[in-house]
């Protein structure tokens, strides 16, 4: 029973967990390493960017920006060759395109005409009210007079 007991904690212990470790000589490097990891969308997974990611892809790219970085590239460059290879997706920060200018115009076009609408319904009720509440006013002064 005792070699049961250590044969589970020794194959279930966590030393046996693999981590990636991208270590570089300079802290800057180290920051936009981070920084390009959070950024970066992965291309499997549904909003969560490459360093949260645990998809085979996601450890893929996070290689990739490591080498990259190591080869000198700036930030700009390795985000080129991210969206050049798997699109604009892979961005958060999708570029504004004759395509893509209708996500920041609709929403704005949609806020104006709600406000509209609610303007115009509210002023219509206002009305109304008023030409009731003016008949009943006037049909009580008739009934005095008489």
């Amino acid at each position: 029973m005792k070699k049961l007991i250590l044969l589970f904690v020794l194959f279930t212990s966590p030393l046996w967990a693999l981590e990636e470790a991208y270590i570089f000589d300079d802290p800057v490097k180290q920051k936009m390493f981070l920084d390009l990891t959070q950024e970066l969308r992965c291309p499997q997974c549904q909003n969560q960017n490459i360093a949260d990611s645990d998809a085979m892809i996601a450890h893929d790219l996070r290689r990739k920006v490591y080498e990259l970085l190591n080869q000198g590239k700036s930030r700009d460059e390795i985000v080129d060759f991210m969206k050049s290879r798997y699109g604009d997706f892979v961005s958060y920060q999708p570029p504004v395109t004759p395509l893509t200018i209708w996500l920041w115009v609709l929403p704005v076009i949609f806020v104006i005409g709600a406000a509209w609408f609610v303007f115009t319904q509210r002023k219509k009720q206002v009305n109304d009210f008023d030409e009731d509440v003016l008949a009943k006013a006037d049909s009580l002064l008739e009934k005095e007079d008489e």
